[in-house]
């Protein structure tokens, strides 16, 4: 594998901060640094293991000497005073090829105490084995674009979030608009949220658990399995949701396809099925063992190192498979529509328009974006091509929730038109209420005062037959495909 650099995490003991960072494991969209820094400090602690070993093997000094020790970055021999001391570089280090026949010193005191800075910190000399300046300021580039991916996809995530819980409050509110097609979408909107908390959750975790003040406690304390299980439950909890996402992209496309193609197809029996493949057993079955293989081969810090890619491939094949579906019913879709088109002998500018407008629509919906970069997995992407990759992904991966809103609430005109009912029966109830004011504010009868309140509540609860009436007939026609275009009413029962 090439070397891929991460964001800076300062290590325990270390005389610089990790600036990159050549780990076997492949980089995932939601924290490549996090990969990277759980491989290096994996490797940091049997670094440790190892050096502890060694040292309690060595007989016992019968002299005066600097004791044998690990300062957290290198493990230094029983050393005599007035002695510099040379050991190689640590191999944990992530650019250890490059410096491996390099040395990294510390002086014993005539004391028989090792050398000291004068607030107490461990001191020695390795400038042997930091990176030379044309490597550091390769990873510096890197930090600084990946610095901005995040920005990207943090701001993505957040906008998407805004999104979908207003459309999801909007479908949830609105009784007109229950029926198996938004249902289906609400509860493709719930995954995308489930979907952008974990990821934001999992970064503000990972932020606070690879913070600079390690020092401040035990080291062998944080690294041991109690501390890092918040994480870990937090990673599983991103990647139910991640893989959950895809399932109801799936549960989508196959709703159209059966609604078009099926000729008796009943939703309501199909709905158990489509919970199942959403939330239930479709998710669970990946994920049950990918947490069980991660725990007995691959207990490392977060969970988020991919040393073995057959694990990967776990979480990795469901969502595949997912997009590869998605795909050959997209592919499906398109062919109906065409000949639906050509059978309703539309004028060719109107043909070309309708189907540019469904094609575009159904993208997001099913996630056919996703097949740009199916076939190029994170271990073969290099150099460019893994820029290019991770900024694709990180990209739409966070904006595709609101966009999804957008298309299929947002300019919904049966949405709109529930909106607007809703304004204009709030409006005239307020125009009521100050005409009632104004009119009846210089001592009415009684009586008169509450037989106008009475009227006024008739009017206001009876708007929708003037005023508030929808511009969306209460009986729609069949559209040429109800289930293609979001401005696509919901029929008038519920459940058919």
């Amino acid at each position: 594998m090439a070397c891929q650099p991460a964001l800076t995490h300062a290590c325990p003991g270390a005389s610089q901060s990790w600036g990159a960072g050549c780990s076997d494991a492949p980089l995932c969209p939601q924290g490549p640094s996090a990969q990277i820094t759980d491989y290096l400090f994996e490797s940091w602690k049997a670094y440790s293991e190892e050096c502890q070993r060694n040292m309690s093997r060595l007989p016992a000094p019968t002299e005066l000497v600097c004791n044998r020790t690990f300062d957290k970055f290198s493990c230094w021999p029983d050393t005599l005073p007035n002695r510099t001391a040379s050991v190689p570089c640590p191999w944990f280090l992530p650019w250890y090829q490059k410096v491996k026949h390099r040395h990294v010193f510390k002086t014993c005191g005539p004391d028989g105490q090792w050398v000291m800075g004068p607030q107490g910190q461990s001191l020695r000399n390795a400038t042997q084995c930091e990176l030379d300046a044309e490597d550091l300021k390769v990873q510096e580039n890197f930090a600084k674009t990946y610095g901005s991916f995040k920005v990207m996809y943090t701001v993505g995530y957040s906008v998407s979030l805004c999104a979908l819980l207003l459309a999801l409050a909007l479908l949830l509110g609105f009784s007109k608009l229950h029926c198996m097609r938004n249902y289906i979408h609400m509860n493709l909107f719930a995954s995308f949220i489930l979907k952008g908390v974990s990821v934001l959750v999992i970064d503000a975790l990972l932020k606070t658990h690879y913070s600079d003040k390690i020092d401040d406690y035990n080291v062998h304390i944080w690294l041991s399995d109690e501390a890092a299980a918040g994480c870990r439950a937090a990673t599983v909890f991103m990647q139910y949701g991640i893989v959950a996402n895809y399932c109801w992209l799936l549960v989508e496309g196959i709703y159209l396809h059966n609604l078009l193609v099926v000729a008796v197809f009943s939703e309501r029996s199909y709905f158990t099925l489509y919970l199942c493949i959403g939330w239930g057993e479709s998710p669970m079955l990946f994920l049950i063992p990918w947490v069980i293989v991660k725990f007995l081969y691959e207990n490392i810090q977060c969970w988020t190192t991919n040393n073995n890619m057959g694990f990967w491939w776990i979480l990795r094949f469901p969502v595949f498979l997912a997009i590869l579906i998605n795909f050959f019913i997209f592919i499906r879709i398109i062919q109906i529509l065409v000949s639906k088109l050509r059978a309703h002998q539309m004028r060719y500018t109107d043909y070309k328009f309708r189907l540019a407008k469904s094609t575009l629509t159904l993208i997001p919906l099913l996630g056919i974006h996703e097949v740009v970069f199916a076939f190029v997995t994170d271990e073969h992407a290099q150099g460019t091509l893994r820029y290019v990759k991770l900024f694709f992904d990180l990209f739409l991966s966070s904006f595709q929730g609101m966009l999804v809103a957008i298309l299929y609430c947002f300019v919904n005109k049966e949405v709109q038109a529930e909106l607007l009912k809703r304004w204009q029966r709030w409006k005239l109830g307020k125009d009521l209420a100050e005409e009632y004011k104004h009119t009846y504010s210089h001592a009415p009868s009684a009586r008169n005062g509450a037989g106008s309140a009475c009227e006024k509540h008739r009017l206001v609860s009876g708007c929708a037959n003037g005023l508030g009436r929808s511009p969306v007939p209460a009986h729609p026609g069949t559209p040429l495909l109800p289930a293609l275009l979001p401005a696509a009413a919901c029929p008038t029962a519920p459940h058919r």
